[in-house]
């Protein structure tokens, strides 16, 4: 499922002042994409009163666009002369709108994007390229993790400033489990020891021990990194029809001891949004989702949880970004627009604003803060989990291909498709491999 996906959200908009100059400029962008380059950005031209607004874009709920909302105030409390046309909604609908607007050339100044597009948005050369800024000290990305700095370069160049380090995370219902003297699962099972444990919850405890994770493309995606491919390679798939069919026969075993639901829960746990996943409505023992989560998570049950990382080779999985800030690259105002990148990313002021909502800090300075100040028991438990898993990353993969996005729905489709024996472990390898590779246009 998606990482960050959000209850449905109202979309608000909030404008500053804009002068008769400003409005004619951002007039005359909606009919043609402006190059003004950085001059505008600087004040530079004559007709400019020295006034700049930016327009920024992103997906999240309420919370969300109260704490970036209060971090873009500060900004300007510290540069007066910048001001923010403030656009938000829902993450349904937010790409679509996305589109619409670069396909006119009036992109937002400042826009949030994803493991989904970031490299299709690149290769249109939407996304303007921070390497310079990096370079030169403009974007500061000295205290971000390693795996976190390079993470968002596309074809070299560096697309997005990642705004929170993520991982997958494999939740428990702890409660669950105490209720029935049964052991909790550890870092470092294999798979096989794994599927017996849950075998096992489910005939003690009377619920399913795991969610079936044969459609969650996380869980695929570290289990092929532990077999010594990736999900992709260069510009094409990473694995075979045999890796495909092995994982599928794998899980159609688990089924087959009971240690999952049944298909049709099976397919109620992909379907449904974070805060009804099964571990949350008591349907299976254990979820696969995204670390980060956990405290939305908890927020849906009165049940104890606990996280720890995916069966297997911890080193599979690495620091991914939860998601990034890109800048456009027709803005008028790029200088001005990389430094309220940098200004959200590094500021300790903003940092404690903005918290953990978009994962885990990226610069590890502000990331202890937020773990000192937070109050919040499931956040501590993250960022603790997080960075004790740190310690073991291994390289991040590029960021996903073009039809990334498609990938992992074709993923789920034929998933279910061999959950429900409506096709074997091997014909829905063979389908699943032929629909991945038409999707990143694979010959």
């Amino acid at each position: 499922m998606h990482p960050d996906k959000t209850p449905t959200a109202g979309a608000r908009t909030t404008r500053g002042h804009r002068t008769a100059t400003r409005r004619r400029l951002l007039a005359a962008a909606l009919v043609i994409p402006l190059a003004l380059g950085g001059a505008a950005a600087c004040g530079g031209d004559d007709s400019s009163d020295g006034k700049i607004e930016l327009s920024i874009f992103w997906w999240g709920a309420e919370k969300r666009a109260e704490l970036t909302e209060k971090a873009l105030d500060l900004y300007h409390s510290k540069h007066p002369e910048v001001t923010f046309k403030k656009t938000w909604q829902a993450n349904q609908g937010y790409f679509d709108k996305l589109a619409t607007l670069t396909a006119g050339g009036n992109a937002p100044d400042i826009f949030q994007i994803d493991d989904n597009y970031i490299a299709e948005y690149a290769g249109r050369n939407v996304t303007l390229d921070f390497t310079p800024y990096a370079g030169d000290g403009r974007l500061d990305l000295s205290k971000f993790p390693p795996g976190l700095r390079d993470y968002g370069k596309v074809d070299g160049k560096l697309a997005g400033v990642a705004f929170g380090e993520n991982t997958q995370g494999l939740v428990f219902d702890k409660t669950l489990l105490d209720k029935n003297k049964l052991p909790a699962p550890t870092t470092g099972m294999s798979w096989d020891d794994f599927i017996t444990w849950a075998a096992n919850v489910s005939k003690v405890a009377k619920v399913p021990g795991t969610q079936d994770p044969s459609a969650v493309y996380q869980a695929f995606w570290v289990w092929l990194r532990q077999q010594g491919k990736d999900l992709y390679q260069g510009k094409e798939l990473g694995f075979t029809e045999q890796d495909v069919t092995a994982w599928f026969e794998l899980w159609k075993g688990a089924r087959a001891r009971g240690a999952t639901p049944t298909p049709d829960v099976i397919h109620e746990g992909n379907a449904t949004d974070i805060s009804k996943q099964l571990v949350v409505t008591g349907k299976a023992g254990t979820s696969w989702v995204w670390a980060n989560q956990m405290p939305e998570l908890k927020k849906n049950t009165e049940n104890d949880l606990n996280v720890i990382a995916y069966p297997g080779d911890q080193k599979a999985q690495w620091a991914r970004a939860s998601m990034y800030f890109s800048v456009f690259s027709g803005s008028p105002e790029k200088d001005a627009a990389v430094d309220v990148v940098n200004f959200l990313a590094n500021d300790p002021e903003a940092g404690l604003i903005l918290g953990t909502e978009r994962g885990l800090p990226s610069n590890l300075d502000i990331r202890k803060a937020v773990e000192e100040s937070t109050t919040d028991p499931a956040m501590k438990q993250t960022i603790a989990f997080q960075n004790e898993l740190g310690k073991t990353f291994g390289p991040a993969p590029a960021v996903p291909l073009k039809g990334h996005s498609k990938v992992r729905s074709e993923l789920v489709r034929i998933a279910e498709e061999v959950q429900f024996a409506r096709q074997t472990p091997a014909q829905g390898a063979a389908a699943f491999v032929a629909a991945a590779k038409a999707a990143i246009g694979q010959g």
